[in-house]
């Protein structure tokens, strides 16, 4: 027993070995549902009950919390910045004003509560960002407090902030009378007369003006803004067209854009034809990993791949979300784009965009640390505001730093942007840190905590949880008019809830949740870390 004791008191052996129950826990999953990594601070609560029970003074050195802190905030602005400030314009102002306002209804239910029972603030903290499952919340709160309080409130709340979302999401259309079928048409609808389909004509070049040009000559995709995807010419077989290939009256052509897109190229080339054009077998649909740096940060616009490579990228996959395409989106280290393309144009879209997993997969840690310092510097200068003076503090300030240098990309010559494999391995190494010595701090404090507020506390999280999303219901529903699923979507993503999310994807076949959740999510993570940060001083 003596040499377990022992073990016991080691605090690098204590560190791991709640971190290995911590995973254990996690991976436990009850009708699809698990705490993932969170379930960590779980264990380090129980661990550090047990030591205050028995009397035992011990403590992880306060570095490795720092160290753990750093490296999470640093990975989740790295996440959020590629999209944080395009989400305002690309996905609609009205999706992050919903989620907006339902970080903020938790934030003021919680400042209420606090107020009228007299409960700590910094115990409200945590009930928020545990009710609303935002570990980065908690961390904000911690590294502006420093009070335990605020890890006991997130491990009282998050339980219930993980099944109540998905409950909420699952009951919502009965609760306010919605066919999800109805929506589905609805956004549809709404879909296509915001982003006019494509579709694709054959026409045959009848205008004399145009013979003898190439494609580059006629600035076809300038002037019309339609694509040339395949070309038969007379007694010829199908080919992919570059922009070098001359035009001849008499060629068959697939034209591909909007109505109007196709309206112009017509009056341009020639009239629409019945004469099908035979597909050839020399077409390729395929994903190329970005880890070119000279492609990085060029805008798809100034990639001219279908001038250059007769391809098209269709889809955009960064940090495990798909994008839509658009010629001002800029390409990002570590994407993953489908590229569609002529087989003989593959090795050529290859050295282009590099497609080296081996090259992601050898990650610079060069960038993380300056940019971590960086943050750091933020953090600690004085921003004068009359006679006060604001600091943004370590979290603040690492935060900052990786959503500027993650929405650059590529910055005084250096690639900033984490790749996704890269960047899931120090979150979660950083959040482990920084959930183990939080939870053991707190779970000596538990007791004494629990005590003087009383189980009630479970039903205050359960109120911040519910709250936001009621109320984030009724005014996008009733006075926004946006679509349900849509609501949906903003919904968990405001609550940062990935669970919630997978519970609305399953009760449709429309992209409207992913698409809303895809939004706001940057802006929401970065809201309640504010929030948090905001109920810590109060």
């Amino acid at each position: 027993m003596g040499f377990i004791s022992e073990l016991l008191t080691k605090d690098y052996f204590v560190l791991f070995l709640v971190i290995g129950f911590g995973i254990a826990l996690g991976n436990v999953r009850i009708k699809g549902i698990s705490f993932d990594t969170s379930a960590v601070i779980f264990v380090a609560i129980f661990f550090g009950y047990l030591y205050n029970f028995y009397g035992v003074n011990f403590s992880i050195p306060p570095i490795i919390q720092s160290v753990g802190l750093v490296l999470f905030i640093y990975t989740i602005g790295m996440q959020a910045g590629p999209s944080f400030f395009s989400s305002f314009k690309e996905n609609g102002a009205k999706l992050i004003l919903l989620a907006g306002i339902s970080v903020t209804a938790g934030g003021l239910t919680a400042i209420s509560i606090s107020y009228i029972y007299d409960v700590d603030m910094n115990m409200m903290s945590g009930l928020l960002t545990g009710a609303l499952t935002s570990t980065p919340g908690l961390a904000a709160s911690i590294e502006a407090s420093g009070s335990p309080l605020a890890s006991i409130g997130y491990g009282i709340a998050y339980p219930f902030g993980v099944l109540g979302v998905i409950l909420f999401v699952k009951l919502g259309p009965l609760l306010f009378k919605v066919n999800i079928k109805t929506e589905e048409k609805n956004f549809e609808e709404i879909s296509k007369s915001s982003t006019p389909p494509v579709i694709n004509k054959n026409l045959i070049i009848s205008n004399e003006n145009v013979n003898g040009k190439t494609i580059k000559e006629l600035r076809i995709r300038f002037m019309t803004k339609a694509n040339i995807s395949r070309i038969m010419k007379p007694n010829q077989l199908p080919f992919y067209p570059t922009r070098d290939t001359i035009l001849e009256t008499g060629d068959i052509i697939k034209a591909v854009g909007t109505v109007n897109a196709l309206s112009r190229i017509e009056l341009l080339l020639g009239k629409v034809t019945d004469i099908e054009i035979p597909r050839s077998g020399k077409y390729d649909i395929k994903w190329y990993v970005v880890s070119n740096d000279t492609v990085v940060n060029k805008t798809i616009k100034e990639l001219n791949l279908f001038e250059n490579y007769s391809a098209t990228i269709t889809r955009i996959r960064r940090a495990s979300i798909d994008l839509a395409p658009h010629p001002t989106t800029r390409v990002k280290y570590g994407d993953k784009v489908l590229v569609s393309s002529s087989k003989g144009n593959v090795s050529a879209v290859t050295q282009l965009f590099g497609d080296s997993l081996k090259r992601i997969g050898e990650t610079s840690f060069l960038p993380v640390a300056f940019g971590i310092a960086i943050g750091v510097i933020l953090g600690f200068i004085a921003i004068p505001l009359g006679s006060m003076h604001l600091k943004l503090g370590l979290t603040g300030g690492v935060l900052l730093a990786s959503i500027f240098l993650s929405w650059k990309g590529k910055f005084a010559g250096v690639i900033w942007n984490l790749t996704g494999p890269a960047n899931q391995i120090l979150r979660q190494f950083g959040l482990l840190l920084f959930l183990t010595p939080v939870g053991l701090n707190a779970g000596q404090s538990l007791v004494s905590a629990i005590q003087e507020h009383g189980v009630v506390l479970f039903l205050y999280g359960a109120i911040i949880t519910l709250v936001p999303m009621i109320i984030t219901v009724i005014v996008g529903r009733f006075f926004m008019k946006i679509n349900f699923l849509s609501i949906l979507g903003a919904l968990t993503g405001g609550m940062t809830s990935t669970p919630g999310l997978s519970a609305a994807d399953s009760m449709t076949e429309s992209e409207a949740p992913q698409i809303a959740y895809a939004a706001v999510y940057p802006f929401s993570l970065v809201l309640i870390i504010i929030i948090a940060e905001i109920m810590a001083v109060l």
